[in-house]
């Protein structure tokens, strides 16, 4: 089969692989869909040490199933690999779980024609609906997920709520839709590529500015603080907008560097929640999402072919990328 490899810090390479063979249990999928994800990235700038190369990235996938009970449907495939058995897994909280694998970590992941999964995590999707589409279940999934948990600890609705979202991505886009969406009153998106602005002001849900400029938000004015990103320079932001009382739903995990201002956050109770990717219940809530149009038309999403995905990854890593997520296609 053709796969996209990752085989080097800044190099990924579209070559010949071995066809994965499924074991009992697994199902074989034929990649329709995939999209290229902020952690892909990571990997690619050589700071994630348990992707090592050489190794088939990607994860937001959706494919046609070749063998076994779902042969020949088009499902969306639920990347994180579960015990099943563990408290966790079973009180409904599986992204926790102490024996979590993600495909595309370290087994073989979805750039690529053909990919093996557990069959349980194959999830069931609307037969005529897009693929390009239903890969963007994954992240969001996670931008639900982040959501979800920051509405249980808010001290009033979000329809009351002023929020911000540090990061154009499409994790950090997905949360301005699904606050949109959800009623939120007033929400500011912020980024540093002029590129994903300009694409987030499109979206028609936000207020944009750049956080290196001069025009930025009022300091402790933001019930909510969505940081999409997870920097030290973004978590001293976050820091610097919520407002006293008020919650930081952190997602990014782009470095560990100090930035949370832990004096304030103690003196002015604000709440700090870290998220991490979704449960199996998120992902069929986002699917149902954007089947029915829910976060509208999606026209920012750009799609290539596998085999230019190189050119991709180059395009993000140098910020040539307007598209918050850009889908590749075998």
């Amino acid at each position: 089969m053709k796969a996209l490899v990752y085989t080097d810090t800044l190099e990924v390479q579209y070559r010949d692989e071995p066809d994965p063979d499924p074991a009992p249990g697994e199902a074989l999928v034929s990649i329709e869909a995939v999209g290229i994800c902020g952690s892909d990235m990571h990997a690619y700038h050589g700071h994630d040490a348990r992707r090592v190369p050489p190794l088939i990235l990607g994860h937001e996938a959706v494919g046609v199933v070749q063998n076994g009970a779902l042969k020949g449907q088009r499902v969306v495939l639920n990347p994180l690999m579960t015990c099943g058995t563990c408290n966790h897994c079973q009180g409904g909280r599986s992204n926790l779980c102490a024996q979590r694998e993600l495909i595309g970590m370290r087994r073989a992941g979805a750039f690529a024609q053909y990919v093996t999964l557990p069959e349980r995590n194959l999830l069931h999707m609307p037969q005529d609906m897009d693929p390009v589409i239903a890969s963007l279940a994954e992240p969001a999934a996670t931008s639900l997920h982040a959501i979800y948990l920051a509405e249980k600890v808010l001290h009033r609705p979000l329809s009351e709520c002023r929020a911000l979202v540090l990061g154009g991505g499409s994790i950090g886009a997905f949360a301005a839709l699904m606050l949109k969406q959800k009623g939120c009153i007033d929400i500011c998106l912020g980024d540093t590529n002029p590129l994903r602005r300009h694409t987030a002001d499109k979206l028609g849900v936000c207020t944009v500015y750049d956080p290196l400029g001069d025009a930025l938000p009022e300091e402790n004015s933001f019930d909510l603080v969505i940081d999409a990103v997870g920097s030290g320079r973004t978590r001293a932001a976050a820091c610097t907008f919520v407002s006293s009382g008020g919650v930081i739903s952190h997602v990014g995990l782009q470095d560990n560097e100090p930035g949370l201002d832990t004096r304030r956050m103690t003196l002015e109770e604000i709440t700090f929640l870290g998220n991490y990717t979704y449960s199996a219940v998120d992902l069929r809530a986002a699917i149902d999402a954007l089947y029915r149009g829910a976060l509208g038309p999606l026209d920012w999403v750009e799609t290539r072919p596998l085999s230019d995905g190189a050119a991709a990854f180059r395009d993000i890593h140098e910020g040539n990328a307007a598209a918050p997520k850009i889908v590749l296609q075998p």
